[in-house]
């Protein structure tokens, strides 16, 4: 089982059960000073997809977590994690720098997150090492990141169960994103009900070719 927690912007907790008596909570890409409360989680794995100040800021994380900032394979606790190298923007990171794509997978849940992605669609060498995706976590809000059209044509490529829209326009934010209603129109939904968290099981899952999106409260 994995509960999905959402701060705003992208930076989430993951919460994710080993066995009865075993779990592991996963903070992805915690900010500072963006209008937004900063998030107040403990964890006991650190993901940091960039070292941009909406997304790294480790300090604000207890727990004296495991830290990880890049490419690579990792396991920790019970909890696999890969680190992909990509791009922030479409042309080679020479505007924005790399970014970090993570798969995690734990207990046959298999999530992704896709950081600052700006790469207008992903390679075939990001796409295999990624692999099936249950759960895509992913930045729909434009001007810094994919637009809500070319996130459409990454959810194709990945064909994810479950997609969380991340790094979008909110009240309080102080950068200049689209909001998440354009992404939902682009996607066919007119409207989806926000929930304060998600939780995902194995056997909850949408069937093959039955995709979900879901819109979590900040």
């Amino acid at each position: 089982m994995a509960k999905i927690i959402w701060a705003g912007q992208s930076c989430f907790q993951i919460s994710v059960s080993n066995s009865k008596d075993s779990q592991a909570n996963i903070v992805i890409d915690p900010f500072s000073e963006i209008g937004l409360k900063n998030p107040n989680f403990s964890a006991d794995i650190l993901l940091v997809s960039h070292n941009h100040s909406d997304h790294n800021n480790v300090k604000s994380v207890s727990g004296d977590p495991f830290l990880i900032e890049g490419p690579g394979e990792y396991e920790v606790r019970g909890v696999f994690i890969k680190g992909i190298p990509s791009f922030h923007d479409d042309v080679l990171g020479k505007e924005r720098g790399l970014n970090t794509i993570y798969a995690i997978e734990s207990e046959n849940i298999k999530l992704c997150h896709l950081g600052d992605f700006g790469q207008k669609q992903l390679t075939d060498e990001q796409l295999e090492k990624i692999g099936p995706v249950d759960v895509l976590m992913i930045p729909v809000g434009g001007n810094f990141t994919i637009s809500s059209s070319e996130a459409q044509k990454i959810i194709g490529q990945i064909e994810p169960k479950i997609v969380i829209p991340m790094h979008y326009g909110l009240p309080k934010l102080n950068i200049k994103l689209d909001d998440v209603d354009k992404f939902l129109k682009i996607m066919g939904k007119n409207s989806v009900e926000p929930q304060d968290k998600l939780v995902v099981k194995t056997n909850t899952l949408p069937k093959e070719g039955e995709m979900e999106i879901a819109v979590l409260k900040p």
